[in-house]
């Protein structure tokens, strides 16, 4: 075998090597007024579907959400955080209004806590500042 075809054998290998250990992970959330921290009895609900591009880091997610006490005005994905606490936003939407979606490229320790289930999504409105409707992202595969 010649250095050359040993060369792009050696490449091949690398290049396939990456591609088996990327994976797309998935993730789900219900958003709920009785989930926010402090809980509240807004009637207002939604889903949110995430996935997740292991080799990238890419994070591609959407929500919907009806019944809240008036316009959203900001909605984050925050974290590390289990459910029943808080933290920081990670993560702001450009826009706030249903139906939101978006993509976000995260650093190794934040795709840990994701798939750790340390992540929540959250949209906030002038009646609940600190969020009307909450949801843990939970892994699916």
């Amino acid at each position: 075998m010649s250095l050359k075809s040993a060369a792009v054998l050696a490449m091949v290998a690398l290049l396939t090597a990456g591609a088996a250990e990327a994976e797309t992970v998935h993730f789900a959330a219900t958003l709920t007024g009785g989930d926010e921290v402090p809980s509240n009895t807004s009637p207002g609900h939604g889903e949110l579907s995430a996935e997740l591009e292991t080799a990238e880091k890419v994070l591609v997610y959407r929500a919907t959400y009806t019944g809240l006490s008036g316009p959203a005005v900001a909605a984050h994905l925050h974290g590390p955080a289990a459910p029943g606490d808080n933290a920081p936003p990670l993560v702001t939407v450009e826009s706030a209004s249903s139906p939101i979606s978006g993509t976000a490229r995260l650093t190794g320790g934040q795709v840990e806590d994701l798939m750790a289930g340390k992540w929540y999504f959250n949209v906030h409105t002038q009646a609940h500042p600190g969020g009307e409707i909450r949801g843990q992202l939970r892994r699916l595969n």
